[in-house]
């Protein structure tokens, strides 16, 4: 009898579990559509328009398939600008990540005096619209209209100019650190608040001064902290655009249409009309950071692995 009531409700079992399983869905469903809509139709219609090629003399699309990656790969423009961003990236990142984490260190230390003013000022620039900032940036480099001009005229000579050749590059990694150390300071600064206070009672214990208690407990307590804020400041590095873009205005000279590979992606797609050749370089850069972006994480968490 029983063995007849176990086969009867069998049935009935996976009835339900397969209620409750399409329940899920239906609870996932409008974030997975909005997913679809936001971010995977973008992606597959920039693959889409990268496999073609504007025909201007028998008018419309021509597919060719992946010719114009083959041309972005063997492009010069585009290759100046990853160049640029390479270096701005090997250079600024670090920079960055270093001072967001002395900053860090120092307020969680307890001995900075009106630490949380401190903190807020340091934060703060991170709210300012990048743009805002682009601006209040320019005017304070202008060698003929800021800042920059009226301390040359307060010392008697003529100071480098921060938006010249030679400059603009730092001039841009400072625009950048300034806006940015706060949100990486932050990161930091919480992985630090929430680290056991044993391992400091601990280590104190042992004799260990203050040096030795950065470098052998609170570091290696935030590592993991440290690769997500690093593969933030890479991924947004990569993304360069906002702070040149608004520069050119100021000096055209100076940065050109392909001074980063998104500036040339937005060039080729708003001004030169070349929307299948502006997806093409798009994808390239996306791909290369993302490549980039795995390799800093990876390393980061090979070394979290190997203590």
């Amino acid at each position: 009898m029983s063995t007849i009531t176990t086969i009867t409700q069998a049935p009935t079992v996976r009835r339900r579990n397969r209620r409750g399983q399409l329940t899920g869905w239906w609870f996932v469903l409008p974030f997975t559509l909005l997913l679809a809509l936001v971010l995977l139709a973008p992606i597959a219609y920039t693959i889409y328009l990268s496999l073609f090629h504007s025909s201007a003399f028998f008018g419309g699309n021509e597919f060719v398939w992946f010719a114009n990656f083959g041309q972005a790969l063997t492009d010069p423009k585009l290759w100046d600008g990853v160049i640029r961003v390479g270096l701005f990236m090997a250079v600024q990142a670090p920079i960055m990540i270093i001072l967001a984490l002395a900053a860090a260190l120092a307020l969680d230390s307890g001995r900075l005096k009106w630490a949380p003013l401190f903190r807020i000022g340091i934060f703060l620039p991170y709210a300012i619209p990048g743009v805002v900032a682009v601006m209040i940036w320019t005017y304070m480099y202008g060698s003929q209209f800021g800042l920059v001009r009226d301390l040359s005229n307060l010392v008697g000579f003529a100071l480098p100019n921060p938006l010249s050749n030679e400059l603009i590059v730092p001039a841009l990694a400072n625009i950048q650190m300034w806006s940015f150390l706060g949100y990486n300071m932050l990161i930091f600064f919480s992985a630090l608040q929430a680290i056991p206070r044993d391992l400091y009672e601990a280590a104190a214990i042992d004799g260990a001064g203050q040096w030795r208690m950065i470098f052998s407990v609170k570091l290696p307590q935030i590592r993991g902290a440290i690769t997500v804020a690093t593969v933030f400041t890479v991924i947004g590095t990569s993304q360069l655009f906002t702070e040149p873009a608004i520069l050119r205005s100021v000096v055209p000279g100076v940065i050109s249409s392909f001074f980063t590979p998104n500036m040339y992606a937005y060039s080729l797609g708003f001004t030169a009309n070349q929307a299948n050749y502006s997806a093409t370089v798009a994808i390239l850069a996306g791909l290369a950071t993302i490549v980039i972006a795995g390799i800093v994480q990876r390393v980061g968490n090979g070394k979290k692995e190997a203590r």
